[in-house]
């Protein structure tokens, strides 16, 4: 019996057992992109103390020139009217922002640029 059990166990340790179907890769994939600044719109905090940095959403910086920006940002006063991209209402309300984005001084560290607009129609994101 123990000498049946021994064969069984090296023959498993010399040829151990193989799938018949090959293993399947994952379905869906999840991929970690960057931030689309399209998308953001609402009540938005900005961030500026670094410690709290790994709680925002977003990391952006203030381009002075509209040339080089991503997104066209206008300051609107009322949260209802910036259901648009690029319509941003500014709360002191970290809690109750729709977005916390972090507000960078090196523009190497930003997931993308804004540059702020007088014109509400001007606002909106820029061609790449």
């Amino acid at each position: 019996m123990m000498l049946a059990e021994l064969f069984f166990a090296g023959f498993l340790t010399l040829a151990p057992p193989t799938a018949r179907v090959p293993f399947a890769a994952p379905t869906r994939v999840v991929t970690l992109g960057s931030v689309d600044p399209c998308r953001i719109y609402g009540s938005i905090f900005l961030e500026t103390d670094p410690r709290r940095r790994n709680q925002c959403f977003a990391t952006v910086y203030v381009e002075p020139e509209t040339a080089f920006t991503n997104l066209m940002v206008y300051k609107e006063d009322n949260k209802l009217f910036a259901d648009q991209a690029g319509l941003w209402a500014f709360t002191d309300a970290r809690d109750f922002a729709d977005y916390r984005i972090f507000v960078t001084e090196n523009r190497n560290l930003a997931d993308f640029t804004i540059h702020y607009t007088d014109v509400r129609s001007y606002a909106g994101c820029r061609p790449q």
